[in-house]
């Protein structure tokens, strides 16, 4: 199970040999559940954690705001720095971070000791997530590397499907200690599993910015702040202030990395068509499914007055769907060009939102699933054969930085998404969530538009 490859080694091997690389794989996927279970499991344990330590709710929903807040804010720099130390370094730091952080969640006597505690998940997390899909393709050789983009769509659908179903579980029989604690046997066994299989990757001979990590921090977290307030009523002038300052240090950590040869905001990689047209689709997709994800639940219990059970089991199918079709996309992406199977994914994608925004005044739940299952089928079609293009078109040693754009793309979709659903919801009132679906097949349009343009970037295979 020992893989320690040298990095030359790994070039030539173009992936690892079959079997360290099921560990290796194990050993990410592991590590990818937990900090997507992670999630979902800390928004069902708000109340207990709220009544336990005896806080009010507006003072709870910190546990779940300094965890997202801390993966914001360092995703870049730690993408960049996975460039320079090595991605296994990296991985094994944030692996050791998340677990004890864990730990330390599972024993917090109080709010302060648990935000604390709940930070230093997230930091960990990050360190997960920003390198997680660079990981993939060093472990998969390119003729497979579809396949494992597959099983990581799969892994990430299959999380967030039984995030609260999870949670719930240990509830009933257990305390909400027990819902983090519950992380530290599988990371520690990830640990030792990754220290032997993970391989060893190209490293950057530049130094680490410093600076220009406070900068990225400090951009993109002033945007997603920016962006997240507007949906929430702040005042205009705050806003605008907020987001022209994100602008001014992004321009100016531009400017201060322009000759730099892995630059922390990795403008230069947005050169290449292939990866610039990628990213943007990902962004159109995240946000089209955070339309669906927001919106869904306010039509479904206020408009049609289901009980949140039954909000949670309709829902669901579209997360199941998307964990059958990631692997079977992945398997035809080593086949047929990204631009075709995305394109497609988001036209499905598109038809299966303006259905939904269709449904009728009293609809069954056979009339409600199978809009969810098609889209779960254009959003599991498109993911990965998407994922594999983004990766694929940054050289080997600019992989972490490329998986942090992935990353990005991700959580700026998803903040712009849940956005223009609060101000739908602000503008159009009870009507708000049907908006916002339309506007979510609006987007998949337009995003799939975009993926059919990458035939020009490349009309070869995606």
């Amino acid at each position: 199970m020992d893989a320690r490859i040298s990095e030359n080694t790994l070039a030539e091997a173009d992936g690892l040999p079959a079997e360290h690389r099921r560990w290796a794989a194990l050993t990410i996927f592991t590590a990818l559940a937990m900090s997507s279970l992670d999630t979902a499991i800390a928004n069902v344990a708000l109340p207990a954690i709220a009544s336990d330590l005896h806080v009010s709710p507006a003072e709870v929903v910190w546990v779940v705001n300094i965890y997202q807040i801390a993966m914001v804010t360092t995703l870049l720099p730690l993408a960049a720095l996975g460039d320079i130390v090595g991605l296994k370094r990296l991985y094994l730091v944030g692996l050791v971070l998340f677990t004890a952080g864990s730990l330390a969640c599972a024993f917090a006597p109080s709010l302060p000791a648990l935000l604390v505690a709940r930070a230093a998940q997230g930091l960990g997390a990050s360190s997960l997530m920003s390198i997680n899909t660079a990981l993939v393709r060093f472990i998969y050789p390119r003729r497979l590397l579809g396949q494992g983009f597959g099983w990581n769509a799969l892994v990430v659908a299959i999380s967030f499907s039984v995030g609260p179903t999870v949670a719930a579980g240990v509830l009933s029989v257990a305390h909400w200690p027990w819902l983090f604690g519950i992380n530290v046997p599988f990371g520690i066994a990830a640990v030792f599993i990754a220290m032997k299989t993970l391989p060893e990757t190209p490293k950057g001979a530049h130094a680490f910015d410093i600076i220009g990590a406070v900068m990225a921090s400090a951009c993109l977290g002033l945007f997603i702040y920016g962006l997240g307030s507007v949906g929430h009523g702040a005042n205009v002038f705050i806003v605008i202030a907020v987001l022209i300052g994100a602008l001014l240090i992004g321009t100016a950590l531009v400017r201060r990395q322009a000759d730099h040869p892995a630059p922390m905001l990795p403008v230069d990689l947005f050169r290449r068509p292939m990866f610039a047209l990628s990213a943007l689709t990902a962004f159109f997709s995240f946000a089209t499914q955070q339309f669906g994800l927001v919106s869904l639940p306010f039509l479904f219990e206020h408009t049609l007055g289901l009980s949140a059970v039954a909000t949670g089991l309709l829902i669901t199918p579209w997360s199941v769907v998307v964990g059958i079709m990631a692997p079977i996309a992945g398997r035809l992406s080593n086949r047929f060009p990204v631009g075709i199977l995305g394109g497609i994914g988001l036209a499905i994608l598109a038809v299966g939102m303006a259905l939904l925004a269709l449904l009728p005044a009293n609809p069954s739940e056979a009339d409600i699933i199978w809009r969810m299952m098609v889209c779960g089928c254009g959003f599991g079609f498109y993911q990965t054969p998407n994922m594999r293009a983004l990766m694929g078109s940054a050289p080997p040693e600019r992989a972490g930085g490329a998986s942090g754009i992935v990353a990005t793309a991700r959580l700026t979709g998803q903040t712009s998404g849940a956005t223009l659903t609060a101000l739908c919801f602000a503008w159009a009132g009870a009507s708000g969530p049907t908006y916002a679906l339309a506007l979510g097949a609006v987007f998949a349009g337009v995003g799939a538009a975009v993926s059919f343009t990458r035939l020009a970037a490349e009309p070869g295979r995606g």
